[in-house]
């Protein structure tokens, strides 16, 4: 039993148990020997065909894992099979996760760049908010084991003119050393995946201080630094031939100027709640953007902010082409320069303009790009099958909120930069994405999206459903482990309840919620979602999320994840939960069932 006291007075639970839920109970009893109550080997190998999906070979090989595991753990009964308690156990290891965790990097990666989702940072040296927190190297160098494969700085003179510190510039931030952040990137670039770290940097340097730049760029990196044949490449090479390598990317050389500061937009972000607003399907927003009276792509309000390469003046930056021209043609910051970003002329279609004969970036705010994708989406989609483009977050985001990654990935956006500093649903998606391709940083794009005849891609559009999902959460474990007694309820164990969705394009977006499971450490849901009728499964997120209902304050989190649905193991499988940073939980996991169907067939629905 389990005690909680209130006032002068004990309350008494159950204790917490190691059985399966009811529905998991009757699976193990359908497949185990008549009478004998225990799983064996060929059982075993019928369970793993039938309900794990896995082929004969798949499956006499998986049989011996788990043989192997139940006698390392200790859960054969008298060698002669599985016990409900050892099914359980085998089914909850990490060996039965829902992404097979040997897959590894398995998608060609020897396709341009542009073919590929890469796994973006925003302003990656902060460690707070936009506005006023610090600026250090930590960040990057997190962002760089979590996986992140684009890295941004800001660089700016210091205040004698000689010498170039990061920051984000008009703010109260404060500076780190440039040498301090290559240092970084140098020693931690490659310690999760092998393919190439694209440095983009936001240069507010005159001349001198850019060669002073170009020199440390070739001394710390060396052999690490990747440059360019020419200066304009007629493709992008692939994540394969730039493995190991440091890339820059940024506009071409250009004297310092001033930008405008973003303090004055300090209080104009709106709240969204502790864990952002829930994951829409965007219809309202396309339908608010394109009933907008002007529905005008411009600079706006993203001009407002000093943390985004597009934000420059005009006039500032024709004057700054003008200078640039003037100097040797032998610059070497120029050459270091292999993904060249071109100045917005802040015309869509010129801005989108596809050049046969060289590939390019581009990077707009999401306010600038939201208004693009109304009118035209399809350019968008054009544009990314052979450049790159970069969407970055608002200015008045200076809580490092993010915005709906989706909203870029439907269309083909390559990078689509999010700030690691903040926390929330927005960034789970971004996390979830790139747990894809064994957690490389780069994910290839769906075929639809880069074929010759681009698909319309109207927000409002309802989409030919292609496969559905039937997705069962049974139940859940390892709070027990991971925190205090008293951490959800100081009178009673916790009333855990589960949410589980899909989000992708809008026809795929939803979510739906299990019963509380009352007074419980090991909840036990037994509950059916679904299917979920899915038009593209290859851009679909499988959403979970797990709280403690309380009626008299908020809900409690307790724990999150994100998996790439085309991704996802039939049967009964495992799934570790993360904590609101997306760290994975020590033990924290929940079981579930992952069914997948034709579109057209009919035992889906039953």
């Amino acid at each position: 039993m389990t005690t909680y006291r209130v006032c002068c007075f004990l309350r008494r639970f159950r204790a917490a148990s190691n059985e399966p839920s009811e529905a998991v109970g009757d699976v193990f009893r359908a497949y185990a020997d008549g009478g004998g109550g225990l799983l064996g080997e060929e059982a075993l190998r019928r369970f793993l065909r039938e309900v794990q999906r896995e082929t004969d070979a798949g499956a006499d090989a998986a049989a011996k894992e788990v043989v192997a595991f139940a006698a390392e753990h200790r859960l054969l009964s008298k060698g002669r099979g599985l016990t409900a308690e050892g099914f359980l156990r085998w089914l909850f290891s990490d060996a039965n996760a829902a992404l097979d965790p040997r897959r590894g990097v398995y998608q060609d990666m020897g396709l341009p760049l542009s073919h590929y989702f890469i796994y973006t940072g925003h302003n990656s040296y902060l460690t707070g908010n936009q506005l006023s927190s610090g600026c250090s190297e930590r960040p990057i160098v997190k962002a760089l084991h979590d996986g992140v494969r684009v890295i941004e700085l800001d660089l700016w003179p210091n205040a004698a003119k000689d010498d170039v510190e990061v920051l984000h510039g008009r703010t109260w931030t404060s500076p780190v050393e440039l040498i301090r952040c290559l240092e970084a990137i140098k020693e931690h670039a490659f310690a999760t995946s092998p393919y190439p770290v694209i440095l983009t940097l936001e240069d507010h340097l005159n001349r001198d201080l850019q060669a002073k730049v170009a020199k440390m760029l070739k001394e710390t990196f060396g052999e690490m630094l990747y440059v360019s044949e020419s200066e304009h490449m007629a493709e992008f090479p692939s994540p394969d031939e730039l493995k190991g390598k440091i890339v820059i990317s940024t506009k071409a050389p250009k004297e310092c100027f001033q930008t405008k500061s973003s303090k004055d937009a300090a209080a104009t972000e709106e709240e969204e709640g502790v864990w952002g607003e829930e994951i829409s399907d965007d219809k309202a927003t396309a339908r608010q953007m394109s009933e907008q009276s002007s529905g005008k792509y411009t600079a706006d309000e993203e001009t407002a902010g000093a943390g985004a390469e597009d934000e420059m003046e005009v006039e500032a930056e024709a004057e700054a082409e003008k200078k640039s021209r003037q100097g040797t043609e032998d610059n070497e910051y120029r050459r270091l320069i292999a993904i060249q970003l071109t100045r917005r002329k802040h015309d869509i279609e010129q801005d989108l303009r596809v050049d046969p004969d060289k590939v390019t970036r581009v990077s707009l705010g999401e306010k600038a790009f939201e208004k693009a994708i109304v009118s035209h989406g399809d350019h968008v989609v054009r544009f990314t099958q052979r450049n790159l483009l970069r969407i970055f977050p608002r200015s008045t985001r200076i809580t490092s909120s993010n915005y709906n990654p989706l909203m870029g990935w439907r269309y083909g956006v390559q990078m689509v930069a999010a700030n690691m500093q903040g926390h929330g649903r927005k960034l789970w998606l971004t996390q979830g994405m790139f747990r894809a391709n064994g957690g490389c940083g780069y994910v290839k794009k769906p075929d639809a999206l880069m074929r010759s005849k681009p698909l319309d891609f109207d927000p409002r559009a309802e989409l030919p459903v292609k496969t559905r999902l039937r997705v069962t959460v049974y139940m859940g474990d390892g709070w027990r482990f991971d925190f205090r007694k008293t951490h959800f309820d100081r009178c009673s164990p916790p009333d855990f309840y589960a949410r589980v969705g899909v989000a992708g394009v809008p026809a795929d977006t939803r979510m739906e919620q299990t019963r509380v499971a009352m007074d419980s450490w090991v909840p036990a849901w037994d509950h059916e979602f679904g299917p979920f009728p899915l038009a593209m499964p290859e851009l679909a997120l499988l959403r979970v999320e797990v709280h403690e209902s309380d009626n008299h304050q908020k809900d409690e989190f307790g724990g999150q994840t994100c998996l790439p649905v085309w991704e996802l193991r039939p049967g009964i499988r495992s799934v570790r939960l993360s904590d609101h940073k997306g760290q994975p939980l020590p033990s924290v996991k929940l079981l579930m069932r992952f069914d997948f169907f034709p579109a057209s067939d009919s035992n889906s629905t039953q």
